[in-house]
């Protein structure tokens, strides 16, 4: 239902239909098939932008994602490519329950040749779908719901043709004695983290990844490298997350620098619940992220 008045269930897509007629229209709620039209479109020479309505349904289209859209340049040695927006609306914080609130960036993190990103303001997400649509390759385009109506997440552009490139991560706060790695809704937890730190006289960096596949490993080694101290922080399963990834890597090539071992915050391993109390325990809190940065200075 992105075409018409209503523009989606979150109305993203407002007012495309006005702006763009018969170019933005409806599909029948069949995810494989979704992703299997853009396939032909794309390669018939369109650039397609579809939209799946929620994360937590895009399992139908895993398939044709792996099998045909990240492998097209590979398949057909670089004769064809296959370039596609995928937009998603995932995450949780939003009482959505075990079907409404899930996160898949490890997941698809897995697929070489898509690309993954996950903007947490406004002005990054179009900056990044601007980037998206005018390349050449597919994007896995994953939008955090709980942002969709939140004050902090409005950004104005810091100039018309504002572009955000994929593989750059951004330094959301400086700061020399710890660095929390995340994206997504968990930006805004570290943020406040950083602030009610300062108070005590802690200094801490946050880098908004924003960009998964490709991953600024650069950025975030240069700011170990400065702070000596690594938390990473993320919504999605703690065990096998993409965190998981992020900390071996700076382990690994940032060790000589590091003060105290990389330490990770983020869900708990189960299905997210409905309830309130539940959600919020299974989910990242703002206090869950202080006690992990609060441990890892005091090492």
């Amino acid at each position: 239902d992105v075409g018409g008045g209503k523009g989606g269930v979150f109305t993203a897509t407002r007012g495309l239909t006005a702006a763009f007629g018969d170019r933005c229209f409806n599909s029948p709620l069949a995810e494989h098939s979704i992703i299997g039209s853009a396939v032909g479109l794309a390669a018939a020479g369109y650039k397609p932008v579809v939209e799946i309505q929620f994360a937590d349904y895009i399992w139908p289209a895993l398939q044709p994602i792996r099998n045909q859209v990240s492998s097209f340049r590979y398949r057909s040695r670089g004769e064809w490519t296959c370039p596609m927006v995928i937009r998603v609306p995932a995450g949780g914080y939003i009482h959505g329950g075990l079907c409404h609130s899930q996160n898949i960036e490890a997941i698809f993190g897995h697929f070489p040749g898509l690309h993954v990103v996950m903007p947490s303001n406004a002005a990054d997400a179009k900056g990044l779908l601007k980037t998206a649509i005018r390349g050449e390759d597919p994007v896995l385009f994953l939008e955090h719901k709980a942002l969709y109506r939140q004050g902090p997440a409005r950004r104005p552009e810091t100039h018309d043709d504002y572009l955000v490139p994929l593989g750059k991560a951004a330094i959301a706060r400086e700061g020399t004695d710890l660095t929390i790695v995340t994206w997504g809704a968990i930006v805004y937890k570290a943020l406040n983290v950083a602030k009610a730190l300062e108070k005590e006289g802690v200094s801490v960096e946050v880098i908004d990844g924003r960009s998964f596949l490709p991953f600024d490993t650069e950025t975030v080694l240069e700011s170990a490298k400065k702070t000596g101290r690594v938390l990473v922080a993320y919504e999605d399963h703690e065990f096998m997350g993409f965190g998981a990834e992020i900390a071996a890597q700076v382990s690994d090539a940032a060790f000589p620098y590091l003060d105290a071992p990389v330490k990770r915050v983020a869900g708990a391993f189960s299905p997210i619940p409905y309830a309130d109390a539940l959600e919020k325990a299974v989910l990242p809190q703002d206090e869950d992220v202080m006690t992990a940065a609060r441990e890892i200075l005091s090492y």
